[in-house]
């Protein structure tokens, strides 16, 4: 086949004998060897192979040559056309008819007016196709018998040879839509008229858009029919080519199969590695891998070590096998209570730090001690001084009771518990009560406890030699992470498998020749990848995590020189409510101090326990008094 333009060979094209292989014979370039304007393919190279496996008509562009106007149709333009034989007109029916008889062509032809018809029978529009089947004596005068086709209602005329008018004769044929005008090879290149147009005469320059497959292209390339290429085609000789499609991890995992996959790597994402393993060494230009399909279970598990300066992150598999204990969690504020808390599963936790209460002038607030054991009841709201409501968390103070002590006179003692409040922002620190000697899988401690949550692995997955997670002495499960993963294994080491987060790690691969083989059993799966800082740190920035609500803001603090005289009949009232055990005396002595004495002295004397801290306040003499009597002990001692 000889070279030709893009556009003929497509216009020319039967679409039944798809796919075809054509070779660029002459390029087009743009700035590039790649350049693309609006997802379609504007530069081809000399020499390039072009697979050809779809065409759609895009557009038509009727042009009137004799203005050079044109006009863009749709393709589900309802129009009819019929082909004009040549640029001659006639000015009577009589001459249309004798250039015919001495053309030696046969009755009946088509024929259409640039003028309007009237007769009795019906008006004829301009340019209308007529057929003219005879001629004949009608009502004593030579006449031209012609049927015209009104779409659903057929019409036969009577026209005098004698009628004027500026007449074309049409190809043979009756007139055709426009999709059956461009498929017809007759008609192509000839001068057509519609009566739906403006023009009495236009030519059809259809527009194309060829979807193709190229070499080495990941995507189905769109080409446009004007492009001003010349094309060979080549199918005949191109029978052996295959043309390599590269292929996305995350395209693989979409079209789900056919798996196995051998595949060969042929580019890596730029950037730090996401995991930690060795494997991730060999994941290089021209390594093969075999694809063994979707993993399961499709969620993971964030986890992070405890208990060392510099803290290491794993991803942990749903699949792991290894057995875990719950150690008991530390919670640093009111809210991570909150947060932690589940129905019909209590609460108790032990305060380890100290806490004193704050004039917010709110009953029920009170102090905590180290060592206060409290149980999590719930959320609500209190009312505060400003107007505005503070959420709070309502707590039971326990009793030093414990064990099985505690729990016979639990119910005894339920109406005489002191009920406490902590507001949300308080930051304190607490670490569960709890007494849970239990062995867990992985998938019941998920399921059967909220996350984040405090473990210890006691048992090892046996289907990973290397699982590194027993040797830490405590792990925090984060978040449960549901993200699909495809199991993969290099074509050398096919022992093992390990699973990779197209999503994160989106190889290019191409696929390559020969079927893998199918190992016995289930697949040896890696389930546990130890996560790098700038991968972690990524995955922390997730919606999963950006949706969780931030904790409250505890509020402003008043400034040293306002009055506090509100919160001072604030504090009275909450001592009436008080139960005896909340450090009334230092809410007593506390507006004292406020009020600008700096000689008085206070003498603090702490005591363990939930009991209240007792201060008492001596004038300046007692002070001195004591003082001396500090000394004279002192030095009867020395």
């Amino acid at each position: 086949m000889e070279p030709t333009s893009l556009q003929d060979f497509v216009c020319a094209l039967d679409p039944a004998s798809l796919p075809r292989v054509l070779k660029v014979c002459s390029g087009v370039y743009f700035q590039g060897s790649i350049y693309e304007i609006s997802g379609n393919e504007c530069c081809l190279s000399t020499g390039d192979l072009i697979k050809v496996t779809q065409v759609h008509l895009k557009k038509v562009v009727c042009e009137n040559l004799g203005t050079g106007q044109t006009i863009e149709l749709d393709p589900n333009f309802q129009g009819l056309f019929s082909p004009l034989t040549g640029h001659r007109s006639y000015g009577t029916l009589e001459e249309l008819v004798s250039a015919t008889i001495h053309s030696s062509k046969q009755l009946p032809i088509w024929f259409m007016s640039t003028h309007r018809i009237d007769t009795k029978a019906r008006v004829v529009p301009q340019e209308q196709p007529l057929m003219l089947e005879a001629v004949e004596m009608y009502l004593g005068t030579c006449s031209a018998r012609c049927v015209l086709n009104m779409g659903t209602e057929t019409v036969n005329l009577h026209l005098p040879l004698s009628q004027k008018g500026t007449f074309w004769e049409l190809e043979t044929g009756a007139p055709q839509t426009l999709l059956q005008a461009l498929r017809d090879p007759a008609l192509r290149g000839l001068l057509l008229t519609c009566p739906s147009l403006p023009w009495h005469s236009v030519t059809l320059r259809p527009q194309y858009e060829i979807q193709a497959i190229m070499h080495m292209r990941r995507a189905m390339v769109k080409i446009p029919s004007t492009l001003e290429v010349d094309v060979e085609d080549v199918t005949a000789s191109s029978q052996h080519i295959d043309f390599i499609q590269p292929l996305l991890l995350s395209e693989a995992l979409a079209r789900g199969g056919p798996f196995p996959l051998t595949t060969e790597i042929l580019e890596v994402p730029n950037g730090p590695p996401i995991f930690l393993s060795p494997w991730m060494g060999s994941l290089q230009k021209g390594q093969r891998l075999c694809i063994y399909g979707l993993a399961s279970p499709p969620w993971r598990v964030m986890v992070s070590t405890k208990g060392r300066k510099v803290p290491r992150y794993f991803m942990v598999s749903g699949a792991y096998h290894g057995k875990l204990r719950r150690r008991p969690r530390e919670f640093p504020t009111a809210y991570d209570l909150l947060g932690a808390l589940q129905p019909g599963r209590p609460l108790r936790v032990v305060t380890t730090k100290d806490y004193e209460v704050e004039e917010t002038g709110l009953p029920g607030f009170t102090s905590l001690a180290v060592g206060d054991r409290l149980e999590v009841l719930g959320p609500s709201q209190a009312h505060g001084t400003q107007g505005g409501d503070i959420d709070i968390l309502v707590c039971h103070r326990l009793s030093d009771l414990a064990g099985e002590e505690e729990e016979e006179e639990y119910e005894e003692e339920a109406e005489h518990q002191e009920q406490i409040m902590l507001p949300l922002y308080y930051a304190g620190s607490f670490v569960e009560e709890m007494n849970d000697g239990r062995r867990y899988s992985l998938a019941d401690l998920t399921a059967q406890f909220s996350l984040p949550c405090e473990v210890k692995v006691v048992a090892k997955d046996s289907s990973h030699p290397a699982d590194p997670l027993p040797s830490f002495s405590g792990l925090r499960l984060e978040e449960k992470i549901m993200e699909p993963f495809l199991v993969v294994s290099l074509d050398s080491e096919p022992g093992m498998c390990f699973e990779i987060p197209p999503r994160w790690l989106d190889l290019t691969v191409v696929e390559a020749d020969g079927q893998p083989d199918q190992p016995a059993g289930p697949l040896p799966i890696v389930t546990v990848e130890e996560l790098s800082d700038t991968f972690y740190y990524h995955l922390r920035k997730l919606p999963t995590f950006k949706n969780q609500p931030p904790p409250p803001r505890p509020p402003k603090r008043r400034a040293l020189s306002e009055p506090k005289i509100q919160s001072s009949k604030s504090f009275q009232v909450s001592e009436l409510q008080e139960s005896p055990l909340l450090p009334k005396l230092k809410m007593k002595t506390l507006p004292k101090v406020t009020q600008g004495k700096p000689d008085v002295y206070s003498k603090v004397i702490p005591k363990k326990g939930p009991r209240p801290t007792q201060s008492h306040t001596q004038d300046p003499g007692d002070d001195e008094h004591d003082y001396e009597e500090v000394v004279e002990n002192l030095r009867k001692t020395l």
